[in-house]
């Protein structure tokens, strides 16, 4: 039987969430640091990913989150590989937050690129209670697993389903977030809407790689209100991906909106080259509505303030990489999943 009481975890969790709001000196240290093993970690993005996290980590939070389900103390735990990405900060650790408040067990394949920050963090919640201790392990490799979350490419997916297939699963492919833009957005809006596009890069599927636009869109006041987020220029690979999609586009002759660190394409695939934002034109937003619809199982959520239905996640200007507990990846409810094994 396992230790797990779900009251002193969620105290634990909620006293992790304080630690994170006042880092010690080597959690400081690893924010500043971590770019040397990740170019892409920056110790502002590292930063956002922890202030995002630390503000679900509350003990009303995770109350309030975990009341939803029926989570068995008598059960006996299951034990779940998680196979973590590591395109962005502390991008796997909602899955085993879950893992752990579900009462199972989490067997985690860190990703190389992000597996100091995780660590760290919960080997901080064990120093709050000694007894999760037993509720996770890190492996290089998966086996006497009873479920698994694995979270990868459209590539890798097949393999995941070829080698997980036969026990229960959640099996993420790539997605992206869209913006959809009536034309009536305040300037403070599209300044909000360079956090969706740039946080991160780009890089995570919460991050906008594409905007729908009325027909016959000005995109002034857009690359007006993103001025601001220019610095993004001087990160070297960042830069490098503007500078090569940019060749392409001058020797293709493909017409594209240049502002000097984001290059605006007409294009109707979702996903976008990393410093490219695509767009599309609709002629209605009922038209622009039925796009979405069409594109829902490769979406993660949209950001806008138009009024539309959608079964998609649909965010405010700025809040597309601030997701609260119970906003899931692909819209699967990972707790449910995990509390019916």
């Amino acid at each position: 039987m396992s230790n797990y009481n779900p009251h002193t975890y969620i105290q634990a969790f909620a006293a992790l969430g304080e630690y994170l709001r006042e880092p010690d000196d080597q959690l400081t240290h690893i924010i500043q640091t971590e770019k040397q093993h990740n170019a892409w970690f920056t110790p502002e993005s590292v930063q956002s990913a922890i202030d995002a996290i630390a503000g679900n980590l509350t003990i009303s939070n995770l109350k309030q989150w975990l009341d939803n389900y029926n989570v068995s103390t008598a059960k006996e735990p299951k034990t779940v590989g998680l196979i973590l990405a590591g395109n962005i900060p502390l991008v796997g650790f909602h899955d085993v937050l879950s893992v752990i408040l579900s009462g199972n067990k989490a067997q985690i394949k860190a990703s190389s690129q992000d597996s100091r920050l995780i660590g760290l963090l919960l080997n901080k919640l064990v120093e709050f209670n000694s007894a999760i201790d037993g509720s996770f392990a890190f492996v290089d490799r998966l086996q006497g697993f009873d479920a698994v979350i694995a979270t990868g490419s459209d590539n890798t997916s097949r393999y995941f389903e070829y080698y997980f297939g036969k026990v229960p699963n959640i099996i993420r492919k790539n997605r992206n977030s869209i913006a959809l833009l009536t034309g009536n957005e305040t300037t403070e809006q599209l300044h909000a809407l360079g956090h969706d596009i740039f946080d991160y890069f780009g890089l995570g599927c919460r991050n906008v790689s594409k905007v729908l636009v009325p027909a016959g869109y000005n995109f002034t006041p857009f690359f007006e209100a993103i001025e601001p987020y220019n610095d993004i220029a001087n990160h070297h690979k960042y830069h490098n991906n503007y500078d090569y999609n940019k060749s392409i586009y001058l020797v293709n002759r493909d017409k594209h909106y240049d502002n000097g660190f984001l290059l605006v394409k007409q294009d109707e695939r979702l996903a976008s080259p990393l410093a490219v934002l695509f767009y599309e034109e609709y002629e209605s937003l009922e038209a622009a509505q039925q796009q979405i619809i069409a594109n829902a199982d490769k979406i993660q959520c949209v950001v806008s303030e138009a009024d539309i239905q959608v079964s998609n996640q649909v965010v405010n200007f700025g809040h597309s990489q601030q997701p609260a507990l119970n906003d899931y990846a692909d819209g699967i409810d990972t707790m449910k999943f995990l509390a019916d094994l």
